[in-house]
This record gives structure tokens, sequence and C-alpha cells, in this order.
């Protein structure tokens, strides 16, 4: 039983924790909070859903709540929606469809927000700048501008006060995940606290427009050169941490592209705007282990020359160099259909749950490689099979790692995003010669030099220390003050038992030679002391048995 002030996170938010309850009972989704057993909620889960949200399926509820519930509520649904092996595929499904747009703020609190991030008046700053915004989505609005040298830029700004009504929402969640947690048993294995963590991280980042632009910096120099993908110019002097400066690409959306009806002789065309993106990706995460976490055909532009203009680079993953070489061997694992190596990499990317059964992972790993080997890779589904491995992960009760389940969401959208330009188009096609490009790569010189320089650095420290740690082992030998520590884990209570059995063996022992010497005093012809300590050895022998019984130990616990 909790009370609403045992959780800092909602007493601090109590009316705006009050409004979310209320929606999510509204929507019939309150089940969970109910299920905590808390008095304060009573009041705020009044009757289930009514009039025509009762034919709707428990997840669009979900979605609808979600975009009722406004801009963090949406942020942590989309992110949500990323994570199938947490909320399963059908729900991750539906909250991919939540859209952020928002009523854009007039144009005198756009002019403030900028005068105040940047130091001086929008036509100080630019030669020209529109108040009407192009765009407004949950976080900012973008307005077209125009620099001294006529240049033409488009400026993000961000929403008046939205963050500090996120931070709000985030308590909340963070509340909300620790009242899960507590209450609800089943969900611990999912770990709501630390989910609920990384969302929050994620969301304040993509609050912080300089770190956007940094990203859009990054990405701009590992693509230098390559004419098949641009990312807008930024302008750090005129961006901060509210305010993006950028230029503005002029080209066709995807999903425009999409939506217009194919001319003829243009298959070949889009096939190959389809694989550049493809190309592009796949360089981000295999090559640069730092990729665009949001590829949907929205934010990707045909731009002329058929190069392709990537947009929004606010949510990005990074990969370790451990977990990108568990993907690789993933990666070469399913392309030689080598289902044992697969549930390996499985069981070392994700968190395993207690008392997982490896037999029964390894026969549905096994049974997956079985399923999607025999197919053509022409025809071969990568989101269901991205898909099958979420759910299977999921079943077992396996977590992944945020950037491994944004990297199979990536895969996904931007298996969308490819056939939307070429309906035929197969993403697998693409990624299966990365497996001969990885082993190419392992075994080129760079990699190879990379990898002795690193052991060189692990060799040369233990060199260097090594004289100078037996010198001392040595030292303190000879003045006899060389300590060996010796820990027996898990050996205490055996050795309690141990001592305790032979303890009353002994007095059992003992007592029987008093009993059959009549030692005095007698008490009707039997020794008091002889039988008393007859009646100790079995109670402490009884008390023995049980502690055995129940392998617990002796000190107090009985």
């Amino acid at each position: 039983m909790f009370s609403l002030a045992s959780i800092p996170h909602l007493a601090r938010n109590a009316r705006r924790f009050a409004e979310i309850a209320g929606v999510l009972a509204k929507y019939g989704l309150a089940e969970f909070l109910a299920a905590t057993d808390v008095p304060f909620l009573r009041d705020h889960l009044k009757g289930p859903a009514g009039g025509d949200l009762a034919g709707l399926r428990r997840e669009e509820r979900l979605r609808l709540a979600m975009t009722e519930l406004g801009t963090t509520a949406i942020k942590i649904g989309q992110i949500l929606s990323t994570r199938p092996d947490l909320v399963g595929p059908e729900t991750a499904a539906e909250l991919a469809g939540l859209r952020d747009d928002t009523a854009p703020d007039p144009p005198r609190t756009v002019r403030r927000t900028i005068e105040e991030q940047l130091a001086a008046a929008p036509e100080t700053l630019f030669a020209a700048f529109e108040d009407t915004p192009v765009a407004s989505a949950s976080i900012g609005q973008v307005h077209r501008a125009r620099l001294a040298d006529g240049s033409r830029v488009v400026v993000k700004v961000q929403h008046a006060a939205i963050e500090d009504n996120i931070r709000a929402d985030l308590d909340i969640a963070m509340g909300l995940a620790e009242l899960a947690e507590r209450g609800i048993v089943e969900l611990r294995l999912y770990q709501p606290l630390a989910v609920a963590a990384e969302m929050r991280r994620t969301i304040l980042r993509e609050l912080d427009f300089s770190r956007e632009e940094r990203n859009l910096r990054h990405f701009a120099a590992n693509f230098a050169g390559d004419g098949r993908v641009a990312f807008p110019r930024t302008y750090p002097h005129l961006s901060a941490k509210r305010v993006l400066t950028m230029e503005e690409l002029d080209g066709v959306s995807v999903a425009a592209l999409a939506a217009a009806p194919a001319s003829p002789g243009q298959a070949e065309r889009r096939t190959r705007l389809a694989r550049n993106a493809a190309d592009v990706f796949l360089e981000m995460i295999f090559r640069d282990n730092f990729f665009h976490a949001d590829p949907h055909p929205g934010n990707i532009l045909i731009l002329p020359g058929d190069t392709l203009g990537l947009l929004d680079c606010g949510m990005v993953g990074r990969i370790d160099e451990r977990t990108r070489r568990s993907l690789e061997e993933a990666l070469l694992a399913v392309a030689s259909g080598d289902a044992g190596a697969l549930t390996e990499q499985v069981m070392r990317l994700g968190r395993l749950p207690p008392g997982l059964d490896r037999q029964a992972l390894a026969g549905d790993v096994e049974e997956f490689v079985a399923d999607y080997a025999g197919q053509a890779v022409g025809a071969f589904d990568l989101t269901g099979a991205l898909a099958d491995v979420s759910a299977l992960v999921r079943r077992h009760g396996i977590l992944l790692p945020p950037t491994v389940a944004h990297l199979i969401k990536v895969f996904a959208v931007l298996e969308g995003a490819s056939r939307a330009l070429h309906p035929g188009f197969s993403l697998i096609e693409v990624i299966t010669p990365y497996a001969s490009k990885i082993l190419l790569r392992r075994f080129s010189p760079g990699e190879v030099f990379a990898r002795l320089r690193r052991g060189y650095r692990d060799w040369n420290a233990l060199l260097e220390s090594f004289p100078r740690d037996a010198a001392e082992i040595l030292r303190r030998g000879r003045e006899g003050r060389l300590d060996v520590r010796l820990d027996h884990k898990g050996l205490d209570g055996t050795v309690n038992r141990l001592v305790y059995g032979l303890v009353t063996a002994a007095l059992f022992l003992g007592s029987c030679l008093v009993l059959s010497s009549r030692v005095p005093p007698l008490f009707f012809d039997v020794s008091l002391f002889g039988a008393l300590g007859c009646a100790c050895a079995i109670v402490l022998g009884l008390r023995l048995l049980r502690a055995v019984k129940r392998s617990g130990e002796l000190g107090g616990r009985d």
C-alpha cells in the first residue's frame, strides 16, 4: 500500500497527475494504476471507456490517450514504438502512427524567443524573416529566412515554455514507472524505472537544439565528398539551445514522391534512390557507429541531381564497439544460417532474465533461421523478420539495449521508405553484401593495425606495472608481511552446519556415556545430567535437520 507522498515525482505534480489519470480512465487504460492499490488514485479512476471508444482496440485507445495528453506523451509513445521487445509488436505498430503536429506560437512569442537566445531581434540577424511558419511540430516550429549574403535558411524555434511542461510530465512518467516497479511484480522484469530514465534522457536531448546542430556537422563530416547524400549546413553563430538556423534544402520529400503516380521509365531511378538511401544508412551504422534514428519518408528529400537530403537529426543513435561487433556477428550468423552463433549473440546483446531456458531459446532461434533461410533474397520480408526477432526476445523475457531496439526500428522504417520509392525494392539485397564487407574490413590492414594498437596499449601498461608490482610482492615476502586472502563464497552456511553437527554428536555421545555410567545425581535411577544432555542433543539435531532441509543459515533465521 503506497501513499502519494511516498513518490516525490507524483507529489510534486499532483494536479497534472490527476489529469493524466483521468484521461487514462476515460480511455479504459487505468487498470495498471488500479492494480497498484494506491488509495489516492481511487477518486480519479471512475468508470471504463464509453461511447464509441468501447469498440476500439486497446492499442488504438492508447494512441488516442497519448495524443490527448500532449507533447510529452506523444514523444514517449514514439520512443516506445521503437521497443516492440517491451510493449509488443501490435502496440509498437499502433504507436508508430502518433503525429506531433502542434499549433504554432504567435509571431510575437517567436521573436521574443529568438531575441532571448541570440541576443538580437530577427530583423538584425536576418535580411528577411517570415513570421508564418512552414511547419509546427510538438517541440518547435520552422520559419523561412534569408541571410545578408542572400542564402536561404530555415530557423527552427522551440515552443515557449515547452521545456518546463515536458520536464513536469517526465517527472510524472518517472513516478508512474516507480509505482509500477513497486506494485506490479510482473513488470519488474522490464525495469520500468530504467526505461523511463532512458526516455527522459532521449527527450531532453531532443530539446537541446545545439545538440542537433552538432549532429548535423558530425554527419556532414562523415559523408564529406559523398555525392549521394547531403545534410543542411548549420550556422552556429545563429543557433542556440532553443534556436537552430540551417540551410534550406530545396527538394521533394520521399513521402510526396511516393504519393505521386510513377511516370513511365522512372522505375530504374526510384530503385537507384532506394538503394542509395539504404547504402547511406548502412554506412552510418556499420562504418561510423553513428546513425540517424528517424528515417521516415518525410525526413528524406530528393534534391536536384538525385542527391538525398536528410532532415531532422535531433534523434540519433550511437553504437559502442562491443555492440557493433555483436551485431556484425549476428549478421554473419544469419547470412550463414548458423542458429547457434545467432543464439549466442542474442544472449550477448540482451539482458537475460533469471532462469532463462537457454535450450528453448536456442530452439526458437533455430526455427527462426530455418523459416527465413529458405526465402529468396528478392522476396525476403525484413520487416516481418525483425518483428519476429522482437517477439522472440520478448517471449523469453530478454531486454534489448535501447540502441539495438532503435536499430531494429530504423531497419523497418528504412525498408518502408525504400519500398515507398520502389515497391519491389528489397533492403535485404543491400544488407547481405555487408557480411562480406564485414569480413574484409576485419582482416583489412587498417582494422588489424587498430586491434594491434589496442593490444599494444594493454600489454604496454601491463609490462610497465609488472616489475614494480613483482618487486613489491618480493619485498613484502622478505619482511613477512605478505598476506594471501582467500574468499570461500557460499561456504559459511555449510561450515556452520558441519561444526554444529559435530558439537551435537559429541554432546549426544557424551550424554549417553553419562547415562550408561549412571553418574549422580540420579532421578528414578537415571543420571539427571545424562538425560538432560541427550534431550538437548536431540533438539539440536532436529534443528540441524530442519536447517539442512531449508538450506538456510543456522544463525537466527531458523
